[in-house]
């Protein structure tokens, strides 16, 4: 689901579109999303299957991204459908992407290979232990996206750092597929970049719940930059 709130740069880029909705018809849906065969009608399929529910891209009188509010309902409702849900949030420095880091299952936090960015992901990790969110951090994957065919030596340097402070940390190759704003199929992706993704889903099932129950609670997984 794209909780991004931002009306460009979401997953409707990286999603072939086979219907029209968005997150804003989904939260005019409201409680009806609990009806599997509602949801399932205003998602878009990823040719593995994946379901997405993509972000509203226009800012009319008409329609426009969610609230923070009709976010979190909506989110609320699809839980009692799927199992698990991937979020992907705007950069953690604001109160609501920091609440849902907090009920997150498995807080996965994505970052550049530079110097600076993975400077902010070391200082968000040690900002969430000072405020008490112990559990989040330790429970954190970063994920780090190679951005260039050659990774700098100080960028090595800092990223060995990184290693010692996160309990997870997975290097993403660069891929000039995940370079192009096009919809993406993993598929096309390199050999080495499926295997450092799969290598990401596979620490995020193995902390999910192996049975969330009738209702589903703590099935959600975070993504934050």
């Amino acid at each position: 689901m794209d909780a991004t709130g931002r009306a460009w740069g979401g997953l409707g880029h990286r999603v072939a579109r086979g219907n029209s909705a968005s997150t804003w018809d989904a939260a005019a849906a409201e409680e009806r999303l609990a009806d599997p065969l509602v949801a399932e009608g205003l998602m878009q399929r990823g040719p593995t299957g994946l379901r997405v529910l993509v972000g509203e891209s226009k800012m009319t009188a008409q329609r426009r991204p969610t609230t923070w509010p009709e976010t979190f309902g909506v989110i609320g409702h699809l839980r009692s459908v799927y199992a698990m849900a991937l979020l992907d949030l705007p950069a953690a420095d604001n109160t609501p992407t920091w609440r849902a880091l907090g009920w997150s299952t498995v807080p996965v936090l994505v970052t550049r290979a530079t110097v600076d960015a993975l400077q902010h992901t070391m200082r968000l990790l040690a900002h969430l232990r000072a405020a008490g969110l112990d559990q989040v951090a330790e429970s954190a994957v970063v994920v780090v996206m190679t951005t260039t065919h050659s990774t700098a030596r100080e960028v090595r340097a800092v990223e060995h750092l990184a290693r010692k402070a996160a309990t997870h940390l997975v290097r993403v190759p660069f891929d000039p597929v995940l370079a192009r704003p096009d919809p993406l199929d993993p598929r096309s992706l390199s050999k080495a970049t499926r295997t450092a993704l799969t290598e990401v889903a596979s620490i995020v099932v193995e902390h999910c719940p192996a049975d969330p129950g009738p209702s589903r609670e703590g099935a959600s997984v975070a993504r934050g930059r």
